[in-house]
């Protein structure tokens, strides 16, 4: 293939720039309409609703100038004008985009690198698993060195009430959505620890909102403990989690206590690297 002389030897283009551009954000020059057109947008996804005189007064723009831009970016569907109330919003399109920056985001993607990060500072094996119906499935898992560990196969099923992504997934369900799951669900016992009704449930689920983590006593396997946190999507709703998981020789509680607020704070990362939200305060606090 012969050789395109182009460009200097040596000397790759990056494919997302044009030949010649600069390679630093310090070095390229911004369009200045553009700023001005991406900060209008922002100033009007922050409000509930805003005439042009509000637009204008807090972008520090003419009102014809601003106008100007409002319309063009209406004509994109950016943005949104209310005739009868004569106020400008945030419009579909914005929202088409958003969709396509969480679809990259993959669960599965960002969580590797979060649970490799609690592996390393808890010791033991860490674990993603995403909510599918009555269980959970482990998707991704990051397995400490020690001899006796802790190991979910990528597929892995494990019901919600037997296991901490489970109940941490169950503990911050909307309090109608979670009553319905508990119904249907089939208590099946696995070892002298598991939830074996309803009410035994009900009540860990209180203790695991309160604090924010989920504990799995030997619940599902005996001799191994896990501590657990949920990962929201855009809605504040709980689609997965992040544990760690070990035996209980090493999983003491000193150490659960220790590391249960490092979980929940990994969660934590990946909900907002995935673009989600929290949940409102009053979410689970009626009676499970």
């Amino acid at each position: 293939m012969a050789k395109n002389i182009s460009e200097p030897p040596g000397e790759k283009r990056s494919r997302g720039r044009p030949r010649g551009s600069a390679t630093t954000t310090n070095e390229v020059g911004s369009v200045q309409s553009l700023d001005r057109a991406i900060a209008l947008m922002k100033l009007v996804a922050g409000g509930a609703g805003l005439s042009l005189t509000e637009i204008s007064q807090q972008s520090g723009l003419a009102a014809s100038t601003a106008y100007r831009m409002l319309t063009t970016l209406q004509s994109h569907g950016m943005l949104e004008f209310n005739e009868a109330d004569q106020l400008w919003f945030i419009g579909i399109e914005t929202f088409r985009m958003g969709a396509a920056f969480l679809r990259r985001r993959k669960l599965a993607e960002q969580g590797r690198a979060i649970i490799q990060g609690l592996m390393l500072e808890s010791g033991e094996t860490a674990n993603l698993a995403v909510a599918d119906e009555d269980c959970v499935v482990f998707v991704s898992q990051v397995e400490t060195h020690e001899a006796i560990r802790a190991f979910f196969r990528p597929g892995t099923r494990s019901p919600l009430h037997a296991s901490g992504i489970g109940k941490a997934i169950l503990a911050f369900t909307a309090p109608r959505q979670r009553d319905a799951m508990l119904k249907r669900l089939v208590l099946e016992v696995f070892t002298e620890k598991t939830h074996a009704t309803r009410a035994s449930l009900a009540a860990d689920l209180l203790g695991i909102r309160a604090r924010g983590f989920s504990v799995d006593d030997e619940e599902r396997n005996l001799g191994m403990r896990c501590v657990a946190a949920p990962v929201f999507n855009e809605f504040g709703e709980p689609v997965g989690g992040v544990s760690i998981s070990g035996p209980t020789v090493r999983m003491t509680d000193a150490k659960i206590a220790a590391m249960g607020p490092r979980v929940h704070d990994a969660a934590r990362t990946l909900t907002l690297a995935m673009g989600g939200n929290f949940p409102d305060a009053s979410r689970g606090s009626s009676a499970a």
